[in-house]
């Protein structure tokens, strides 16, 4: 994993956070770090992100957008996650 992707999970993390979701980077002991995000208003919805070639890529690994708008990211993460009343 290169230290430019680590960089951009957090800059999505900071993103996600100022759209009212709990998001963090988790660090396992083996394989590649990812964004947890999780909508406190329901919390079933919930979505890990991780960031390859330049790009942010969905759990199910589709691409979901270029690394370099973690605020572009952070729209479509959240339209995904949010509650049928929000």
């Amino acid at each position: 994993m290169e230290e430019d992707d680590f960089q951009r999970l957090e800059l999505l993390v900071s993103e996600l956070d100022s759209r009212g979701l709990l998001a963090r980077v988790v660090r396992t002991q083996s394989g590649r770090p990812f964004v947890r995000v999780i909508n406190p208003k329901a919390t079933s919805l919930a979505e890990n992100v991780v960031c390859r070639a330049a790009d942010y890529w969905w759990s199910w690994g589709e691409p979901m957008h270029r690394a370099d708008d973690p605020a572009g990211a952070a729209r479509k993460v959240a339209r995904v996650l949010a509650a049928v009343n929000e």
